[in-house]
């Protein structure tokens, strides 16, 4: 079990690194084929939805920073993992901070973990 747990932390690390880089072959590893976002305005986003918007440069990480992050194992092949993030983001030309709490669901398939699905809301206090 905790071998699993720094698995998917290094997994979440990974992501981070990888979004502030635009690495979108380490990108494909981390999030299923299948994956889905939710953000704080409850619009969805496929796993290409994102890779595009990377690789358009439409949206850029400029830092993240996890203010919280918990991994809660509920069985071998499935986790939720949740927590806080403080990102510097350039959209559009625009660049602004971006706090939000989040909850991911993560699956591990064929030996790895990967990222299935993802709720983002903002913080309590936050507009």
């Amino acid at each position: 079990m905790e071998g699993d747990k720094q698995q998917i932390l290094k997994l979440f690390e990974d992501g981070d690194r990888a979004l502030i880089a635009a690495d979108i072959a380490e990108l494909s590893r981390i999030f299923a084929d299948d994956y889905m976002q939710y953000d704080e305005f409850g619009e969805s986003r496929t796993k290409q939805d994102v890779i595009t918007n990377l690789k358009t440069a439409a949206t850029r990480y400029l830092s993240m920073t996890s203010t919280g992050r918990g991994i809660r194992l509920l069985s071998d092949e499935l986790a939720i993992v949740h927590g806080s993030e403080e990102d510097d983001v350039e959209q559009d030309g625009q660049r602004f901070p971006v706090r939000y709490i989040y909850m991911d669901v993560v699956v591990k398939r064929d030996g790895r973990w990967q990222i299935v699905g993802s709720q983002l809301a903002r913080g309590a206090g936050d507009k």
